[in-house]
């Protein structure tokens, strides 16, 4: 069994979701200790164990007893499996972060799945629903036939209640191969790397801002836009922000911002260059700090020089490890990001170089790995050494 520690890196919840997710992906048992060791609130939230849960109807998986504060469980995945789930968080905790954990899995299974989930759609130290739709879900479309997610309700702090569907249609199923080598082998010669490392030439900016109706008859969308408008004017691209309000169980709303890029004249849409900016309204802080605020993000980003974005390196990286040879620039090595890496050479034959802020997805040597012949095994086994780190 794979043991990791949870006080690893940050500390937080990352490294939970990955385990899960490549351990539900792989067949491989784990057990984590020291949840959230560096966290306020230690152990597990309810975004953990409702994702959790859902692997345990996706998968048949079997874990030692959890419940809201758990420092540590074990967690022994089946074989996955395609329907349709609904989760409901119960709090404002987050549906990105949840999805995060069921993604991966989702992917290759042997049909279509789909998840109806409630819970919060933005929030502080998390990627928003919109920033999933926009910015990570383009990179997975080379893996499925489709991919879609879809904003049914907004959901703001403290009182949560947002809706999203996400959809999913298997590309590759991972019942049709017999190993966990031949699945990866399929996939480097099918599926084209993830390979950002030229910005480009900026294009456009787009972006939504989401506000809860009641601050409608104060114009906060449009003020915000128009800032965002303003503040890019002397990049002389066109800049589009959709203003949405929405009823809500509570007051609140967000902005996120993205910049599409292009090389050599085109948009490439098997390895799209997008850099975004976001940033949450708060009490006390006015329409046009909020606007600025976003637009400052997505600037730095813009003249970091990089193809990708601090928060959508962290999440590329278990995609990475499915495609060695893949490789992103990104303006910082985040400690989710380093986190990630350590969790996913755990589980996959991969091993991640840094050289400065460039990341490459490298394959281990053959004498480091021990592959299972295939899925049939009733009791998951490890397939690979745990890599030094």
């Amino acid at each position: 069994m794979i043991t990791l520690d949870g006080s690893f890196g940050e500390g937080g919840g990352a490294l939970v979701r990955t385990a899960l997710a490549l351990s539900a992906l792989t067949g491989q048992e784990f057990k984590v200790i020291n949840i959230r060791a560096n966290r306020p609130e230690r152990g597990l939230k309810a975004q953990h164990l409702e994702a959790i849960k859902a692997l345990q109807q996706m998968c048949r998986a079997e874990t030692s007893p959890i419940e809201i504060g758990s420092t540590e469980f074990w967690f022994q995945p089946g074989k996955i499996r395609r329907g349709e789930y609904s989760i409901d968080i119960g709090t404002a905790g987050s549906i990105t972060l949840l999805l995060q954990a069921l993604i991966l899995p989702s992917l290759f299974a042997p049909g279509k799945v789909t998840f109806h989930i409630t819970g919060g759609t933005c929030g502080k130290w998390q990627a928003s629903v919109d920033y999933l739709q926009n910015l990570l879900l383009p990179h997975l479309q080379r893996f499925v036939e489709k991919i879609e997610l879809k904003i049914i309700k907004r959901g703001y702090y403290p009182a949560g209640g947002g809706v999203c569907t996400l959809e999913i249609s298997p590309r590759f199923k991972l019942k049709d191969f017999s190993s966990v080598a031949a699945f990866l082998e399929e996939l480097e010669k099918k599926v084209a790397d993830i390979c950002l490392e030229e910005q480009g030439k900026l294009e456009q900016i787009r972006g939504v801002a989401n506000i809860s109706i009641e601050l409608g008859h104060q114009e906060v969308g449009e003020r915000i836009a128009q800032t965002v408008e303003v503040y890019f004017k002397k990049y002389q691209v066109p800049v589009n922000i959709r203003v949405e309000y929405a009823a809500a169980k509570s007051v609140g709303g967000e902005i996120v911002i993205w910049g599409i890029f292009s090389r050599q004249g085109k948009v490439d849409y098997d390895n799209p260059v997008m850099l975004a900016g976001d940033a949450l309204l708060e009490k006390n802080k006015s329409s046009e700090a909020i606007g600025k605020e976003a637009a400052e993000k997505l600037e730095k980003e813009i003249q970091s020089g990089a193809a990708v974005d601090t928060h959508l390196a962290d999440q590329l990286i278990f995609f990475m490890g499915l495609l060695p040879g893949s490789s992103i620039i990104t303006p910082a090595i985040a400690s989710h990001t380093q986190t990630n890496m350590y969790v996913t050479e755990q589980f996959l034959p991969v091993a991640f170089a840094i050289d400065k802020n460039k990341i490459t997805a490298q394959k281990k040597r053959r004498d480091e790995l021990i592959f299972f012949s295939s899925f049939s095994s009733s009791t998951p086994k490890k397939i690979y050494k745990e890599a030094s780190v």
